[in-house]
Parts: structure tokens; C-alpha cells; sequence
């Protein structure tokens, strides 16, 4: 359990951008990468706006381009994070075991659109037409089964479905796997694409999105006193985690050190967090108890924050209860969300890129359309500009319905450990 774990190599594709190093300048720029849905007509709902991924075509992510066939988008965009990861951490596959070279990607939700679409062909022709893929187009597990089988990686393979704490748990679960000696590589974090008409309905009729229509760019906006919802994203984020030695013996770089990982469950609501944060809390504690980190070393935290009402509040207070007077003096928080909406399960590991991205340029991004801050929230949220600011010691934040919590710690990576 002493053998320390580092992040070598990242991959994004999102609203804001398919490559690592435009999506951070975009965020460190304050843009927003939402706007009206145009994939399909969203006449007569409530909501028509989202982060959709623009100028991506799948077909150029698999050896086979015939493969984005019999697959669903989902996994379309975690084999495009997957890619983009690779070339980032300049591995060689022929160099590495790839008996322990293992993958964790993750989706919430999963084939959503693959099942939209069939159940349709089901009902309008019949069950002799419904696809020979369906089941496997549409299983979350299928990006962590394809991408083993793109890349000939023969370690541990599997998939955590938390919702939107998804793409955290696979990162941390990585982790520990890397620490226990099971593994010293994986591909790990999460993909998402639900913005569809039964996505996008589903989530309306729990009133959870922003109807903020007319302008699209301003709707998202945690910590706000006039947040109304969630806008809804697609994309997915994937890392290289990575044993140290391992690492250091093929002459990598690396982002950080992954330090801590904590996990909890709410026990409380399907859809809720609990008044006081309680959970997450305990999340956050556990995270710094195992990477050895008092909560005044702590520089950023990437929040959840993914503006609607009551999570923000309850996401200040939990922060308030693990920090203490340190939340308020000396703690630098923000909400990306507010730029890419929420990427559901593919937003925790997005997200860790973006920890990742602020220890290397001591840059934290902003926390945009924080305009007129809700008194219960009323901690530094880096409001609209980005900011430099050393950072040695970050924090990212996932929570799911189904009340699972799931944080991730980042250092600064030091030869010497403490």
C-alpha cells in the first residue's frame, strides 16, 4: 500500500474543446461551451439548451473506422478521451506488461441513445429489426470492454456506474488497485452522452435543468442566488494512472500525484443530498486522511457545484464542516460546470484534468456568471476571472443521485514523499 500512484498522461473531449490544451485555455478564458441543442428539434421542452461536442467524428478513434457503428456515442467519446490520453503520456505499448495494464471507464447512464433509438425500431417495425448490438451498444461497461480490446490491455477491466460521482470512483478505484499491486497502469474516468430527447426529457420532468432558453451562455451558474438547474453536457475525460516507478522508469512526465481518494454514501434520498453535507463530508475527509493532508494545506477545490439550489448549499456546508474557519480564509474553490455543464459521468474525470492543469500552471479557472452570490454561499468561488495562485494541493469533488460521494486528491509531485 506504500506504492505512490501518479497521473501521466490526460485526454478530453468536451463542450469547450477536443484537445487538452484548448479546452484549458477556454476555461482559463471564462468561455462557456453552452448553447441551443441542435442535434435534434427540442420544440415543446422545457429545456433546449446543452454542452453538446462539436467537430468530432468517431470514425476517426477506432483502428476499424467501421467499429462507431455497433457502438454507441458514449463510447465514441470515451475512445476519443482514451486516444488523446495515450498520445498525451507518451506511452509505448510494446514496452509496457500489458497483462498489468489496466482500464476503468466509466458511464453513468451508458447507451442511452442506443436504446432510444431500437426501442423506437421496436415498436414502429417490429422485433425482427431491432439490432443485433443493441444490448452491447447500450451497456456502460462496453467503453472499458473496447477500449481493452482496441489497445490490447489485459489487466483489470471493469466498470463503477455511481451516476455523476462515476468517473471519480473510477479513478480512485484505480488507485487503490495500482496501491494493492494488482496493476501498475490504467486507463481510467468516465464518458457521457445523454443529451437526447428521453435525456433531456427525464431530466426536465424532475425540474432539475435550467430553462434559462435565451441565453444559453449565462444559464449554468453555481453558487448564484439566480441559479435555476443544471445544463446538461456531454463528453468524457480519461487519465493515465500510473505507479510511480513505473512511471519514472520510461522517462514520463507527470501531471501530479494522485494522494487520496474518499468514497461515502448518503443513506438519505434517491436525488437529494442531505441538509448538511453530511456525506460528502465524509468524502472529503477520508480523501485527505489517506493522501496525509491536513485541510489547511489544501490549496483548490474543483467543486460539484453543479447549480442547482439545494447542492450547491449543501456542498458550502460540507465543505465549511472539513475546512473550518479555513474555508473562508485561505480556500480557493470553483464550479467549471458553469462553462462546460454538467458531463454526469464523464464530469469527474474532465474535472481532475482540470486539478491536474492548475498544479502545473498555478491557474485556477473561474467559476463564471457568479454574479449575485447566494448568502448560503458565500465562500471564494473565484467569480468570473481566473486567478494565479500556487497550487500544491488539489481537491475534486463528485456526488450522484443515489446519494454516492466520491473526492480525489492531488499533490504536487515531490521526489521525496510528505
Amino acid at each position: 500500500m506504500n506504492r505512490r500512484v501518479v497521473i501521466t498522461g490526460m485526454g478530453v473531449v468536451t463542450p469547450l474543446g477536443n484537445e487538452l490544451e484548448t479546452f484549458w485555455q477556454n476555461l482559463l478564458a471564462g468561455k462557456s461551451g453552452i448553447g441551443e441543442i441542435t442535434r435534434f428539434d427540442t420544440t415543446g421542452y422545457d429545456t433546449r439548451i446543452a454542452g453538446e461536442v462539436r467537430d468530432f467524428d468517431p470514425k476517426t478513434v477506432f483502428n476499424n473506422p467501421k467499429e462507431h457503428r455497433r457502438t454507441d456515442r458514449f463510447t465514441h467519446l470515451a475512445m476519443g478521451a482514451t486516444k488523446s490520453a495515450m498520445r498525451d503520456s507518451g506511452m509505448d505499448l510494446e514496452k509496457v506488461n500489458r497483462d498489468r495494464f489496466g482500464v476503468l471507464v466509466s458511464s453513468g447512464i451508458g447507451g442511452l441513445k442506443t436504446l432510444e433509438d431500437q426501442h423506437s425500431i421496436l415498436e414502429n417495425k417490429g422485433p425482427s429489426r431491432v439490432s443485433a448490438f443493441t444490448i452491447p451498444m447500450l451497456i456502460s461497461n462496453m467503453a472499458s470492454g473496447l477500449i481493452s480490446m482496441e489497445l490490447d490491455l489485459r489487466g483489470p477491466n471493469l466498470c463503477i456506474v455511481t451516476a455523476c460521482a462515476t468517473s471519480n470512483n473510477a479513478i480512485g478505484e484505480a488507485w487503490r488497485i495500482i496501491k494493492f499491486g494488482d496493476a501498475d497502469v490504467f486507463l481510467a474516468g468516465g464518458a457521457e452522452s445523454s443529451v437526447i430527447p428521453v435525456g433531456l426529457a427525464g431530466f426536465g420532468a424532475m425540474k432539475a435543468l435550467s430553462t434559462r432558453n435565451h441565453e444559453p451562455q449565462r444559464a449554468s451558474r453555481p453558487f448564484d442566488v439566480d441559479r435555476d438547474g443544471f445544463v446538461m453536457g456531454e463528453g468524457a475525460g480519461v487519465v493515465v494512472v500510473e505507479e510511480l516507478e513505473h512511471a519514472k522508469a520510461r522517462g514520463a512526465k507527470i501531471y501530479c500525484e494522485l494522494a487520496g481518494y474518499g468514497l461515502s454514501g448518503d443513506a438519505y434520498h434517491m436525488t437529494a443530498p442531505p441538509p448538511d453535507g453530511e456525506g460528502a463530508a465524509r468524502a472529503m475527509k477520508m480523501a485527505l486522511e489517506h493522501a496525509r493532508i491536513a485541510p489547511n494545506e489544501v490549496d483548490y477545490i474543483n467543486a460539484h457545484a453543479t447549480s442547482t439550489g439545494l447542492g450547491d448549499i449543501c456542498e458550502t456546508r460540507a465543505i465549511k464542516a472539513v475546512f473550518g474557519e479555513y474555508a473562508k480564509n485561505g480556500l480557493t474553490i470553483s464550479s467549471t460546470k458553469s462553462m462546460t455543464g454538467h458531463l454526469l459521468g464523464g464530469a469527474g474525470a474532465v474535472e481532475m484534468a482540470i486539478c491536474a492543469l492548475a498544479i502545473r500552471d498555478g491557474k485556477i479557472p473561474p467559476t463564471i456568471n457568479l454574479e449575485n452570490p447566494d448568502p448560503e454561499c458565500d465562500l471564494d468561488y473565484t467569480a468570473n476571472v481566473a486567478r494565479e495562485k500556487k497550487v500544491r494541493v488539489a481537491v475534486n469533488n463528485s456526488f450522484g443521485f443515489g446519494g454516492h460521494n466520491a473526492t480525489l486528491v492531488a499533490t504536487e509531485f515531490k521526489e521525496q514523499f510528505g
